[in-house]
């Protein structure tokens, strides 16, 4: 009788965990997802109707070789700090 009893102790106690992240850090591991795919669709294309040709000026163009990397690390740059950012939403509920 004494082991059912624990049991049913046991199976009453219900922890309550505070989420992970806090709505501020999910908008902005929205906004790193979205600067990581504007980089890559920046760094797209650069192919020549003729494949016998090669433009040098659209394929190492200042867009496809400097602007889509910086967006793509800054988009990561954002992810770590949503990351690593203490919410206000978690500090309340624990």
């Amino acid at each position: 009788m004494a082991e059912t009893t624990k049991k049913n102790k046991v199976a009453k106690l219900s922890y309550q965990t505070a989420p992970l992240f806090g709505k501020e850090n999910y908008i902005w591991m929205l906004v790193g997802i979205v600067l990581v795919a504007l980089g890559l669709i920046l760094m797209a294309g650069g192919k020549s109707p003729d494949p016998n040709v090669f433009n040098a000026n659209e394929v190492y163009s200042f867009r496809r070789i400097t602007l889509a990397p910086i967006l793509m690390l800054l988009g990561l740059a954002v992810e770590i700090y949503a990351i690593f950012k203490k919410s206000k939403d978690t500090d309340t509920q624990a």
